[in-house]
């Protein structure tokens, strides 16, 4: 299992809008960076946990976690011209961007925002820190362990 950040604007999509989807699980689609892209159609798996950060508020945040339940598929908003994500490059038979799906897991007890992760020494390699603009990050296991102690879950942490 592989761990992962997933960057989303709250206005366009939270964790709230996941959790209220048909079995609190949606097709995360309309990336449209090629790292990111590879991460997705190659890399991420089912079973593969995800940190859920809201980006471009006020005080960013890390605010769940969420379940990665089906693995890299072409994105189909991509094929659709009247898509916000509409690629007229991309084709049925040559699809250029994929998406996985994603399912709520659990809501942190207390969100871990961007400004706690970077005064935290044992946090200075996360790829958020270094200002990556990546929308999908991966996440080290001692990195994963130490958000959900931050977030309020020891037990979590302790668990596994």
């Amino acid at each position: 299992m592989a761990h992962w950040l997933f960057k989303t604007e709250p206005g366009c999509f939270s964790f709230d809008d996941l959790k209220t989807r048909p079995d609190m699980t949606e097709p995360w689609d309309g990336v449209r960076n090629f790292q990111a892209r590879n991460f997705l159609r190659d890399t991420i798996q089912p079973g593969d946990m995800v940190l859920f950060y809201h980006s471009n508020i006020a005080a960013p945040a890390v605010v769940g976690l969420a379940e990665i339940v089906r693995s890299g598929y072409p994105d189909t908003t991509a094929l659709n011209p009247n898509s916000e994500h509409f690629d007229p490059k991309a084709t049925a038979e040559r699809p250029i961007w994929y998406m996985v799906d994603v399912r709520y897991v659990e809501l942190l007890p207390r969100a871990v925002t961007l400004e706690r992760i970077k005064q935290n020494p044992l946090l200075t390699d996360m790829p958020l820190v270094k200002r990556s603009r990546l929308s999908i990050q991966p996440v080290t296991e001692a990195e994963w362990r130490i958000i959900l102690t931050m977030g309020g879950m020891e037990e979590r942490v302790k668990g596994r």
